[in-house]
């Protein structure tokens, strides 16, 4: 007989029948790992194909919270006569082959130290622990359980999936609690997420229970709503959650299958770990272990103390009094699956899976042994395999099987496999009824995104919650405003700031604001951008009908005015002022008129040079004209002086060579302008908000108040001749017409330069066509009314007589 030995931890050695008398803190949970081992080695037995014509024995030993009793236990099994002797080793028929223990990793590290000298293996079922295998202090050791790499990048992913950004950690303060405890606070500060507390609880000071009450307190108090627990029921921490005699339905835990939930007697909706959610390497159900739970039975295993125990103590069995290990008047058809969940569970645990593979691990690893020794003909008297424990870490490092569920189990590279965890929301209920339903899964071989699940409609929360509990230090940031954080506070406490100027955020709980495209403006919320829709002086805005039927109105009065004056051509009065240059006057005030259409409408390449040529040349045109007439006046009366030159220049034409000459000034700066940097199409998105204002750009600026300003000079200089002019006695004298017209002209083009340079948009093109307007509107209307007022309203003074007459009342 082969012999495997199981290191569990249940109670204290059986003492006696008065022992049974009593109910001793049990732990069934841990009971069920011993039933699993049992399954395990039945089923081997049974199997004529593993380990044929052997059969597969086994020992078990209590683990007990005690290193002396843990190394007491193993030196008693390594001595074989039931007293702990060290470096001694009893002659026994059935030879051992291995240990397998659990549940935490401190049993196997205790007590590797002395099964590694003699090179036994030891398949450890408990959470997987990369301490044991770093510097290879415990080669012998296998774990059965999947790294827990992965369990930290699970859980920060369940926070984020619920917006969980304030949380509190309780764990050991152990070599393994602290690891975990880093690798989990790394991958929160990489995702955003805050510790509100952190509570490490002292594997030691058992008894300290004002500490233990401090804990409590610092949990409970806590604004976080979500708590991450990762530790065991069976250690100190579990301990202080066991005298925690007050029911928290406010918090949500999160764990691993490590923590035991039917913990207490007392399950109801109430429970204060109601609504846990935790994570456990996904693993099938064995075929047939829930039919050999339920007829496990004393009298099928006399020999089994606990399971008696537990007939003893839920069935209403009493002890023989002929022999103590027998129960009288029990329950009829009593079985473990009538137990209450705090009692017994059924449902296979991940550690009782562990447990079975176990066993087969090393079924499998004896049968590699038994074939090898078949080959070489080494089996011993009456078919005892002849081996040592050691020979069969070769082996064991390269097994490979599937189990009965139809997995694959293998033991080598376990550091980098991992498994898929489902993830597990507890229910409790009233009479002990407690369920572990799965409500997701995470698989941390999928690629990033895909490999977490969860539905979120199966999920019972605490009492307390109605809806989705909230975790967060401050509440999100609406779309619209961005977080700002507090000076010394974590980076989840923050206060919302609006978004400013041209920014938007378009999410919640946004680091910043971004600025949206030239061609959008933000929405009054600030939450997404807007079209802008484009805009320019358009013929169909009221502004630009306005300002075209007004350019039309004195487009047709100029052409009225010029018609008039070609009418009466002979008459004194339009002799007498040059009609020559009233003409030319009159044909540039028309096309001043005229070009103002040109700044209506869309602009494009062609109307963006044609309406800057135009205005500046017409214009010079306009006010060079003005400046020819009232040098004209000015020759007409210092003519009459004798000995003077005046009368040559008079009768050269010399006044109407400024016409020209300052036409070809003001076409060359503006063929520099278009030579060096000329008007081009520009959108214009910043002036108004919501719109992008299609516009003509200056280009050169300088060249564009070069032409400006040498249209002010001409008008300066008409305005001060006329001046100067103004009191010349004549009957059609223009001198006071010109004056006061110059002196219209440049109040309007004065106004002009603030007010253009303060409006934006559209607005500005319409303020330069409005002065355009003006300020020929001011010309003809100076200049020509009263003309046209002698001619058509007053004909009898515009005759010679009337001029002699007129002359008259003037000189007198």
């Amino acid at each position: 007989m082969l012999r495997v030995t199981g290191v569990t931890g249940i109670d204290e050695h059986r003492k006696g029948c008065k022992q049974t008398n009593l109910q001793p803190r049990f732990l069934s949970k841990h009971y069920q790992y011993v039933l699993a081992f049992i399954f395990a080695v039945e089923n081997i037995n049974n199997n004529p194909h593993l380990l044929p014509n052997m059969s597969l024995g086994f020992d078990l030993y209590n683990a007990l919270p005690s290193e002396a009793k843990t190394l007491e236990n193993c030196l008693i099994w390594l001595s074989g006569i039931g007293k702990a002797i060290p470096n001694y080793s009893c002659e026994r028929k059935g030879k051992s082959a291995a240990v397998i223990t659990g549940i935490t990793w401190s049993l196997p590290a205790q007590m590797g130290t002395l099964l590694e000298l003699y090179k036994f293996p030891q398949l450890t079922y408990g959470p997987f622990e990369p301490l044991l295998h770093e510097n290879n202090h415990f080669p012998s050791v296998y774990h059965m359980a999947p790294t827990d790499a992965s369990l930290p990048i699970g859980m920060v992913l369940l926070l984020l999936h619920f917006h969980w950004t304030w949380v509190g950690l309780v764990a050991s303060e152990d070599m393994k609690g602290t690891r975990i405890v880093s690798e989990l606070r790394g991958e929160m500060d990489r995702n955003g997420v805050c510790v509100a507390f952190m509570e490490m609880i002292a594997v030691t000071n058992r008894y300290d229970y004002p500490m233990h009450l401090n804990y409590i307190l610092r949990i409970q108090d806590s604004s976080a709503s979500v708590v991450i627990i990762y530790g065991d029921t069976d250690s100190f921490l579990g301990l202080i959650f066991d005298r925690w005699n007050r029911v928290v339905t406010w918090k949500v835990w999160i764990t691993t299958s490590q923590w035991n939930f039917p913990s207490s007697e007392k399950m109801t909706m109430f429970d204060t770990f109601h609504g846990t959610l935790s994570f456990s390497h996904h693993h099938r159900e064995i075929p047939g272990f829930k039919h050999f739970l339920q007829t496990a039975n004393p009298s099928k295993y006399p020999e089994d103390f606990y399971l008696g125990k537990l007939w003893f103590i839920h069935f209403g069995c009493k002890v023989s009094e002929s022999d103590c290990d027998k129960l009288e008047d029990c329950i009829p058809n009593a079985s473990l699956e009538s137990l209450p969940l705090h009692e017994f569970d059924t449902t296979m645990s991940e550690w009782s899976y562990y447990v079975y593979n176990a066993v087969y691990a090393l079924a499998q690893s004896l049968h590699e042994i038994l074939l090898l020794s078949v080959d070489s003909q080494s089996i011993g008297i009456g078919n005892n395999l002849k081996f040592q424990p050691w020979q069969l870490h070769s082996i064991l490092k390269n097994v490979h099987f599937n189990n009965s569920a139809g997995e694959q189990i293998f033991l080598h590279d376990k550091r980098i496999s991992e498994s898929t965890y489902d993830i597990l929301n507890y229910v409790s209920f009233p009479h002990g009824i407690g369920l572990q339903v799965k409500v997701g899964q995470f698989v941390p071989q999928a690629p990033r995104g895909h490999g977490f699940s969860i539905n979120e409609e199966v999920i019972e929360w605490a009492i307390s919650f109605r809806e989705t509990p909230h975790s967060v230090c401050s509440n999100s940031c609406n779309p619209g405003f961005w977080k700002t954080a507090l000076e010394g506070k974590a980076v989840c406490c923050f206060v919302c700031t609006p978004c400013s100027g041209n920014e938007i955020s378009n999410e919640t709980d946004m680091d910043h604001c971004f600025k949206c495209p030239d061609t959008h403006y933000p929405n009054t919320e600030r939450d997404h951008c807007i079209q802008k829709v484009v805009t320019f002086l358009a013929y169909g805005d009221p502004l630009g009908t306005a300002l075209a039927c007004t350019a039309l109105c004195f487009s047709l009065f100029t052409a009225a005015v010029l018609g008039i004056f070609l009418q009466h051509r002979d008459t004194p009065i339009v002799k007498a002022n040059n009609r020559t240059l009233s003409y030319i006057l009159l044909i540039s005030l028309l096309l001043c008129f005229l070009c103002s259409l040109l700044f209506i409408g869309r602009p494009n390449m062609a109307t963006c040079i044609l309406r800057q040529l135009a205005f500046g040349v017409v214009f010079t045109v306009a006010i060079s004209t003005v400046l020819a007439k009232t040098l004209t006046v000015i020759l007409a009366f210092n003519a009459t002086t004798p000995g003077r030159r005046m009368r040559q220049w008079l009768a050269s034409g010399a006044p109407k060579s400024v016409i020209p000459t300052c036409s070809l000034i003001q076409m060359t700066l503006c063929g520099l302008w278009l030579g060096t940097s000329p008007p081009f199409v520009d959108r214009d998105t910043h002036s108004e908000p919501g719109s992008i204002i299609i516009e003509c750009n200056k280009g050169s600026v300088t060249a564009f108040y070069c032409v400006l300003g040498f249209l002010g000079a001409l008008a300066l200089a008409s305005f001060t001749l006329a001046f100067l002019a103004r009191n010349l006695p004549d009957a059609f004298n223009e001198a006071k017409l010109l004056t006061f017209s110059m002196l219209v002209f440049c109040s309007v083009w004065v106004t002009f330069l603030p007010v253009y340079h303060s409006s934006k948009g559209k607005v500005m093109v319409a303020v330069e066509v409005f002065s355009i307007l003006a300020s020929s509107a001011g010309l003809l209307g100076c200049i020509f009314a009263p003309k046209c007022y002698i001619i058509l309203l007053r004909p009898e003074r515009n005759t010679l007589m009337g001029i002699r007459d007129k002359t008259r009342s003037a000189g007198r």
